[in-house]
């Protein structure tokens, strides 16, 4: 059953990431990234502070999308293969390399799959942007993943979404907790034909599946492979308008929430590392 939530996430993504690799200025404005060699993604450039210096680091970028965060560390000197399921972001990953001149290897597979298509204990770096563990079915397998991927001495860093929100419901008034938080083996069921950036027509797979998983459960995942947490950060705001029409945007790209901003956390960052 799980590969049917996973195929049907595939088909989603394969839409979206044709959408949002235009290059007439929607979606996520991939036409700069060729245009201006310095670009770097919001989100790469938030995390940079909490990333530090990586440059000439063997990093791994999973579920890397249509590889803007990917080229975007590759540019802060770092030495970046990026992996993702879907195929149509790997191709456009790889049109984005090439159109901007970066020496970027992609690979599709499953984050699952990760640690069979790639070398084992062989990157300093394991990267995961905002927005990817929720199409995860398993927590705990994910931080498998991770710790066979990194060399001795490495690090994961991730920021995503935080699990309160994710158990928010955008719908209702008010600030309505109403989805799990804890990690269900049923995911959410979604149905939309939108996705979270401007994009010049709807989606046709509109049929979504998700799991959410509380603070608590991925620190004990990363734990319970040997990982040492160095950082854990709550931050009050995320790179999209998660609860549309109660957030403002930042000068920096984020949203926060308009009333109450210090009102609950919407992200965090965890950076974890492998002995050496």
């Amino acid at each position: 059953m799980t590969s049917d939530f996973i195929a049907a996430n595939r088909a989603n993504w394969n839409e979206r990431a044709t959408l949002h690799a235009a290059r007439d200025g929607s979606g996520y404005g991939v036409q700069r990234y060729v245009t201006e060699p310095e670009a770097l993604s919001d989100v790469v450039r938030f995390d940079a502070p909490l990333l530090g210096d990586i440059a000439g680091k063997r990093t791994v970028h999973l579920q890397c999308h249509i590889g803007t965060d990917t080229l975007s560390l590759a540019r802060l000197g770092a030495r970046v293969t990026g992996l993702d399921f879907s195929e149509n972001a790997v191709a456009e990953a790889r049109r984005l390399a090439a159109e901007a001149g970066a020496d970027i290897e992609y690979v599709q597979a499953e984050v699952k799959d990760a640690a069979t298509v790639l070398p084992r204990e062989s990157f300093d770096l394991v990267y995961t942007g905002i927005g990817a563990l929720c199409w995860l079915p398993s927590i705990d397998e994910w931080a498998g993943v991770v710790a066979d991927l990194l060399a001795p001495g490495g690090t994961l860093h991730i920021r995503e979404g935080h699990p309160v929100l994710w158990s928010m419901n955008e719908t209702l008034p008010g600030l309505t907790l109403a989805f799990p938080y804890f990690e269900q083996p049923v995911p959410l069921e979604w149905d939309d034909d939108s996705t979270y950036v401007e994009v010049a027509a709807p989606l046709q797979s509109t049929r979504t599946y998700e799991w959410n998983r509380g603070l608590g459960e991925i620190v004990t995942a990363l734990l319970s492979r040997g990982l040492r947490i160095d950082t854990l950060v709550e931050h009050d705001s995320v790179p999209w308008e998660a609860l549309p029409g109660r957030m403002t945007l930042r000068a920096d790209g984020e949203y926060a929430l308009t009333e109450q901003p210090s009102v609950m956390p919407l992200s965090y960052t965890i950076r974890a590392s492998k002995a050496g």
